[in-house]
């Protein structure tokens, strides 16, 4: 039992501490952890997304994406959906680092 509670505590540290923010956009949707897609206006979104420019800028699950070269970087796969009826997140691409954040906290178990 005692060696149990340990395991537990780093069990449950090392969850909190993955981010899902590193992406790679894969060909086909049956490839992707989650399907995406991009809408037209902030206030239709789940989540706002800006694209930074650097791995180390896309941490915690805020919306700060950084998209990998290659898919065994990444920490989420995703394909983006050429109808909002077909997705599982609806995003929108923001301006400003500051703007990024979850609209529709209910889907943040998408990206972690």
């Amino acid at each position: 039992m005692k060696c149990l509670i340990p395991l537990f505590v780093l069990l449950m540290t090392s969850m909190g501490s993955v981010s899902a923010q590193k992406v790679f956009s894969v060909d086909a949707a049956y490839q992707a952890d989650v399907k995406i897609f991009v809408v037209d206006a902030a206030h239709q979104a789940d989540l706002l997304v800006f694209k930074v420019d650097a791995a180390y800028q896309a941490e915690k699950n805020e919306g700060l994406w950084f998209f990998v070269d290659a898919a065994y970087q990444a920490e989420k796969k995703v394909f983006f959906v050429e109808n909002a009826y077909q997705a599982d997140l609806l995003i929108y691409f923001v301006d400003a680092k500051y703007q990024a954040k979850w609209e529709e906290s209910g889907k943040k178990h998408l990206m972690y």
